[in-house]
Parts: structure tokens; sequence; C-alpha cells
């Protein structure tokens, strides 16, 4: 699996079930809307820096951005 697009599917369904959005947790991250919306999409290549930043604006380990996440529940690998 592409790292890239899974780490941005995760985003976006954490993003979601907190009720936020990409401009709101752009303001809390302190990254771009646009760059939020390019990491969703998957178009962006997260650093462990940017990875922290994340974890920490949305109150998760990193350990959700980079498990796959499968109908509810969550797979380790």
């Amino acid at each position: 699996m592409d790292m890239r697009k899974l780490v941005g599917r995760n985003v976006q369904r954490i993003r979601k079930k907190k009720g936020l959005t990409q401009e709101q947790l752009a303001e809390i991250s302190g990254f771009s809307q646009q760059y939020i919306s390019g990491l969703e999409q998957g178009r962006r290549n997260p650093t462990v820096v940017t990875l922290y930043e994340l974890v920490s604006a949305l109150g998760v380990t990193h350990l959700e951005l980079v498990r796959p996440f499968r109908g509810g529940r969550t797979t380790i690998v």
C-alpha cells in the first residue's frame, strides 16, 4: 500500500470523526489548508516532524496515522 495514501486517508477519517474542517485542522496544526488537502489526497509525502505535528493537532497516536483502517477496526501490521 502507498503510505502517502494510507496516511492521507487516516488523517481525513480522523479529522472528520472529530468534526473538523480542513481549515480548522490547518489552523490547529500550523499547516495550510492546501497542504492538508494534498496530504489527504495522498499527494504529499509527510516527514516525521509533519506526522508529529498532525498527531499533536488531532490528539491521536502516530500509529493511528500509519495503520490500515478497515471497516471500523484498525488492523495492526
